[in-house]
């Protein structure tokens, strides 16, 4: 199978295009990301995660910020360049700051260690965490 490429607007079927519509209108961007285009080679894909995204990423019992640096650090975690450059300029925009982007580095490092460890040696959870 060749490498594959991204679906622009001007190719896209009609269901494509209306998510793609969707999309810009929510964000109030004049395009969408890569991830759209390259996701638009599956329409049903493409919409579903879109709907997730939507959906998840909405203002709740987490603010936009704090979604932003979560979605961050498990990007950070799963080697995802992608999307911690996207997650980056997301939290970023809503409100991340130097410091906090140091101190969400840190403890994704520290978690990411002990996590290693506490498997590596097999620790059993204590009781008063049950």
């Amino acid at each position: 199978m060749a490498k594959p490429q991204p679906i622009n607007y001007e190719d896209a079927s009609p269901e494509v295009r209306a998510v793609f519509d969707d999309i810009k209108t929510s964000r109030n961007v004049p395009d969408v990301n890569n991830i759209w285009k390259y996701l638009a080679r599956d329409p049903v894909t493409l919409r579903r995660t879109w709907s997730s995204v939507k959906e998840v990423m909405a203002p709740g019992a987490l603010d936009p910020l704090v979604k932003e640096l979560v979605y961050l650090a498990v990007s950070v975690t799963n080697n995802c360049g992608y999307c911690v450059a996207s997650h980056t300029a997301g939290a970023t925009k809503a409100g991340m700051t130097e410091a906090m982007f140091g101190e969400l580095m840190a403890v994704v490092g520290m978690a990411n260690e002990t996590n290693r460890l506490v498997t590596g040696y097999r620790v059993p959870t204590d009781a008063a965490f049950e």
